[in-house]
């Protein structure tokens, strides 16, 4: 017997206690659009994301409201001040952004972990976050602003951000400069040490 044969038996033998469906109630309907999401898969994402920004420690406590006309500017220890002019002055390229504008608060809080560690993984330094700015202090863009600094603050990942140049948002979008990820650290090693001979 050769082999196609062979499989042909030993196929059959493994199906031959399973029974085609009877009725069209157990088939899946393309055409028919997907239905909502329960009340209690609802209850269960939003618990779920709002794990998920504890988990990175940005909360939506308090926060000290900044005068909205107040440039934002921060920098971890061990930054120069010369690295957060540049950045300020747009000096390191926009590599990539991300549009709060306009964005409920708990949106944005998901959305900034995700969007600076995918940033950091794809090796990226300095990302541009445009967030606006509003005229009264306590303004959602202004509240927004606030949250966005005590947010980046607490972001290991983030070095330094400053607001932006006015040709690239002003106070209503702020440079963000990342950390180096390790891939790209062991790049750079490499690359001193080939120079060194």
């Amino acid at each position: 017997m050769n082999a196609s044969k062979q499989e042909n038996l030993d196929f059959r033998a493994l199906m031959e206690d399973v029974e085609p469906l009877r009725s069209g109630r157990d088939r899946a309907d393309p055409g028919r659009p997907p239905s909502s999401p329960s009340e209690a898969q609802l209850a269960r994402r939003q618990s779920a994301e709002a794990e998920t920004s504890t988990a990175w420690g940005l909360s939506d406590d308090f926060v000290d409201l900044i005068p909205p006309h107040d440039p934002l500017e921060w920098r971890r220890d061990g930054i120069q001040h010369g690295v957060v002019d540049r950045l300020r002055h747009g000096g390191y390229p926009a590599q990539a952004s991300l549009h709060l504008l306009r964005r409920p608060l708990d949106e944005c809080r998901r959305a900034l972990p995700i969007f600076v560690c995918e940033a950091r993984d794809s090796d990226l330094r300095s990302v541009l976050i445009v967030h606006g700015r509003g005229r009264e202090i306590d303004s959602a863009a202004n509240v927004l602003r606030s949250y966005l600094a005590k947010w980046l603050s607490a972001l290991e990942e983030v070095q330094a951000y400053t607001s932006a140049a006015q040709a690239d948002g002003g106070i209503g979008a702020t440079w963000v400069m990342l950390r180096k990820s390790e891939r790209a650290r062991a790049a750079n090693r490499e690359r001193q040490q080939k120079r060194r001979g």
